[in-house]
């Protein structure tokens, strides 16, 4: 099941029913642009026998990064700077999607000491964030239309599709969740509000792409905090979004104040027995849509993707974190090889999600480089390197 081919509902073809889903590369140099780099890691995964790739943090401003190391691609850009990249992620049949994001409140303190979101609610992690200002209408407005700009440029610089990340607590998920959206005009209140400036991106993409290229959505089940965007309002913006023609959703889940995306160590014993982490909504999706279904995270065996595939739970299968433990994946999963494992701790608990961010990103800067993959990195060597990447990002900017 998972080597058939799946047709999307705007007639494009993916060759198989496996996607890398997104992944921060931060190989981004001053300029914001990809770079060798980029194609190299992308050629290296586009020749595994992945159906879709779709690449890290594609920022629509340059102004608010999530990463000092992100790609910005706004109306601006050349797309003779892009077509390196995209050309080598588009080899052997695979479709490369770009995700667009812009960070809100989730850009550090080494980025910006001034960002932006729905409201002026801080983001409390270990001090590298700075309190948010509120945007005002207009500027509400003019991210809307970086995002649609930034869509029509993923287009015509290569990319084969675009995904538009609404998850993990960035800025489209910030106007979704009513714990950072406390506003009371056009864009805060109802879940129709919230998720006003999300729907007029997708429209406004759709118009500028046309109705035969693949536009998708990254969206939360729920964000996993008291108070916040749960299953329900997740639902209602699902079917505004199957309402809008989208072609694939991928489903996740958490903030970086929760991050339920990188840490399953709490999850029911029942979700890891069963393998796929967010499966339980998926299926209450396939219960009131028809909207093609990707999900993403703890896939680990081929008989139970092509079980969830066969059964018409999924039309898609995620894995990020394979890639980066595994050189040649998914050529020896589809063998029929398990998914390795990598575990790594910390004994500073709220340094956990940067131990995995900063241990899975130096596996990337590798494979980019053209080395091989290290398993012996430790965890407070990942969160130095993390850390200090930033800082003289941030620095150099």
């Amino acid at each position: 099941m998972i080597q058939r081919p799946f047709t999307l509902p705007c007639g494009a073809t993916l060759k198989n029913r496996i996607a890398k889903a997104a992944m921060t590369e931060r190989l981004a140099r001053k300029d914001h642009l990809p770079n060798e780099l980029h194609a190299r890691l992308y050629q290296s995964w586009a020749g595994n026998g992945t159906g879709l790739l779709i690449s890290g943090n594609i920022m629509v401003s340059p102004r608010y990064l999530e990463s000092g190391g992100n790609i910005v691609l706004d109306a601006h850009t050349t797309v003779k700077s892009f077509k390196k990249w995209t050309m080598a992620g588009t080899q052997n049949g695979s479709h490369f999607w770009a995700q667009i994001n812009h960070p809100g409140r989730q850009a550090t303190i080494f980025n910006t000491r001034k960002p932006v979101s729905a409201s002026n609610v801080k983001l409390k992690k270990l001090g590298l964030f700075a309190r948010p200002r509120a945007l005002r209408h207009n500027e509400v407005l003019e991210i809307r239309d970086q995002f649609i700009a930034t869509g029509k440029r993923c287009k015509e610089v290569g990319f084969t599709g675009i995904q538009i990340h609404a998850a993990h607590g960035y800025l489209l998920s910030q106007f979704l969740s009513p714990i950072t959206n406390l506003r009371t005009d056009q864009w805060g209140g109802s879940i129709e509000n919230r998720a006003r400036l999300l729907i007029e991106i997708v429209r406004g993409i759709r118009s500028e792409v046309g109705h035969h290229y693949p536009v998708s959505v990254k969206i939360n089940s729920a964000d996993f905090q008291r108070g916040g965007f749960d299953e329900h309002d997740s639902m209602t913006v699902i079917r505004m979004l199957e309402a809008e023609g989208i072609d694939l959703l991928e489903i996740s889940g958490g903030t970086y104040e929760k991050i339920e995306f990188l840490q399953n160590a709490q999850m029911r014993s029942s979700t890891k027995g069963r393998e796929a982490y967010f499966l339980d909504f998926a299926q209450k999706i396939r219960q009131q849509s028809s909207i093609p279904l990707m999900v993403t995270g703890g896939f680990r065996s081929l008989s139970f993707c092509n079980g969830t595939l066969k059964n018409n739970a999924l039309d898609i299968i995620g894995f990020a974190r394979p890639y980066l433990i595994q050189e040649d994946f998914p050529i020896r999963f589809l063998a029929g090889e398990a998914v390795r494992e990598k575990v790594l701790q910390i004994r500073i608990q709220k340094l956990q999600d940067m131990v995995e961010g900063g241990w899975y990103d130096y596996q990337i800067w590798r494979l980019a480089h053209r080395k091989g993959l290290d398993f012996d990195y430790s965890a407070t060597r990942a969160v130095t390197r993390l850390t200090l990447q930033e800082m003289w990002k941030g620095f150099t900017r």
